[in-house]
């Protein structure tokens, strides 16, 4: 399968609200209403697939493979985050990113993010066949 239309450079940004399902407290750490890393993760790999999913064939998604993120700002509850994503190197289909995120006074967070093409119906075969040993 031929990806040359994913190219470093392609960049993409989202913006959302914190809310309160989105702080420390909802993920353990229970004295602490900021903005929680596990959901500016989530945000994360959201953006990042918006990077290229518009360029991928049909049946064909992207992974996460990896991260490498500093998140340096808290970030309370009501205010923006705008995440960005750039893509960075392409090594067949294997993706690096760019990531850097902002709330409206701070840079709270940059680092590298990965991610893998994968072939959507391949993949979940292979995952469905190691649940069923």
């Amino acid at each position: 399968m031929d990806f040359s239309n994913i190219v470093p450079g392609m960049t993409f940004e989202k913006e959302f609200i914190v809310e309160e399902g989105d702080t420390a407290v909802h993920f353990g750490n229970d004295r602490v209403p900021v903005f929680a890393s596990p959901r500016m993760i989530a945000w994360i790999e959201g953006t990042a697939i918006g990077t290229v999913a518009p360029f991928l064939p049909e049946g064909w998604e992207t992974v996460g493979t990896s991260f490498n993120l500093m998140h340096m700002a808290a970030t309370p509850v009501g205010m923006k985050v705008r995440i960005v994503a750039e893509v960075t190197e392409v090594k067949g289909k294997l993706l690096t990113y760019s990531i850097k995120a902002y709330d409206e006074v701070d840079k709270i967070c940059e680092g590298t993010h990965g991610r893998a093409i994968i072939e959507l119906n391949k993949f979940l075969s292979k995952v469905n066949a190691k649940g069923n040993k």
